[in-house]
């Protein structure tokens, strides 16, 4: 297994998040990181390495090009307008709702923020870009290691990526790790490819860039969008658009769900996966699902990951694995590791 680490995430170190009406600490955190590479260094399942650099293009064939022009100098911008602003995070304030004009990129900053964002929990430091860039080339070298006859591959980043768009940011998240390895995938020959969406909150970003294709399949287990994040998608009636009709299954569960409700989906999912006959497979990995994670509501315990590997081996099929949420810090490291370890035992 090749694990492509992020030597950049450590520039993404956000203050605050806006929770409930309040500035609170950022649950996405680089210690998020630090703790898998700590649990690697104890149980190495993998080859470490560094990812090879990606391409203006590359990005483009997954996000607007007007989008990443805003990623890529939101910070300036952002100083710009005053440079006391230096010592502040990003956050945007207003947002084009229904009935809105979107096709128009607004002069103002604060304005243009709100145009590519749907949430005000996902601080911008002056390190963002460089960050979600450098974790952006992380799952494309994962995904041609993969191509390259590895069995199984990880881009082992922060900030996760699967609630980003293809024009907007939102749920920590600001260049689609997963949809990135995915298109890197076709790119390169395979066919047809399924994103297997394991994370506590549905992959929002991943359904939106492939709704209307037949050649990737979206499959997503997740809190159930009438009472989790990110509310707006993920209910199971959405089964894709146009051409990719029939090529995306949301299994929304519960808030409380039990593991071994968990893993009953989690048949379902695969099932799902294989009835599809795709060539590669991407694993959005949240483990958020932890039983102790501070924003999430399922109870998965660190065991369970080890099982949730396996299972995922038994699918058979080349894999390269995201790495998205999980808040429970002292625990990411542990129960990232058991899924990859259950992976490696159970895999051809």
């Amino acid at each position: 297994m090749r694990i492509v680490h992020n030597p950049e995430h450590h520039r993404h170190d956000a203050r605050h998040e806006m929770f409930r009406g309040r500035l609170v600490p950022c649950h996405e955190t680089p210690d998020r990181l630090a703790f898998v590479l700590e649990a690697l260094r104890q149980r190495p399942v993998g080859l470490l390495c560094l990812p090879d650099p990606v391409s203006d293009a590359v990005l483009a064939a997954v996000h607007s090009p007007r989008y990443l022009d805003f990623l890529a100098g939101a910070w300036d911008a952002w100083v710009a307008l005053d440079p006391a602003n230096a010592a502040l995070d990003i956050l945007p304030s207003v947002w084009p709702v229904r009935g809105f004009r979107h096709d128009v990129v607004p002069g103002n900053f604060a304005a243009q923020l709100g145009l590519y964002s749907f949430d005000a929990g996902s601080p911008m430091v002056a390190g963002t870009w460089s960050a979600a860039r450098a974790g952006a080339a992380c799952a494309v070298t994962a995904a041609r290691a993969v191509l390259a006859g590895e069995r199984s591959a990880v881009a082992l980043t922060r900030p996760p990526g699967h609630h980003a768009g293809p024009d907007f940011f939102g749920g920590y998240c600001f260049l689609n790790n997963a949809a990135l390895a995915a298109q890197a995938l076709r790119d390169g020959g395979a066919a047809r490819v399924a994103v297997l969406d394991v994370d506590y909150h549905h992959g929002n970003g991943t359904q939106t860039i492939f709704d209307a294709r037949d050649d990737v399949l979206t499959v997503s287990l997740h809190g159930d969008p009438m009472t989790e994040y990110p509310f707006f998608l993920g209910h199971a009636d959405e089964t894709g658009q146009g051409a990719g009709l029939g090529f995306n299954l949301n299994l929304p569960l519960p808030r409380g769900t039990s593991a071994e409700t968990w893993f009953d989906t989690l048949d379902q999912a695969a099932q799902g996966v294989a009835r599809f006959r795709p060539e590669a497979l991407v694993v959005a990995l949240g483990v958020d699902t932890f039983e102790g994670d501070p924003i999430s509501g399922f109870h998965l315990r660190s065991a369970d990951y080890l099982r949730l590997g396996e299972r995922l081996a038994r699918l058979g099929l080349p894999t390269v694995f995201t790495m998205e949420g999980g808040y429970a810090v002292a625990e990411v490291g542990t129960n990232v590791v058991n899924v990859l370890q259950g992976y490696m035992e159970r895999a051809p």
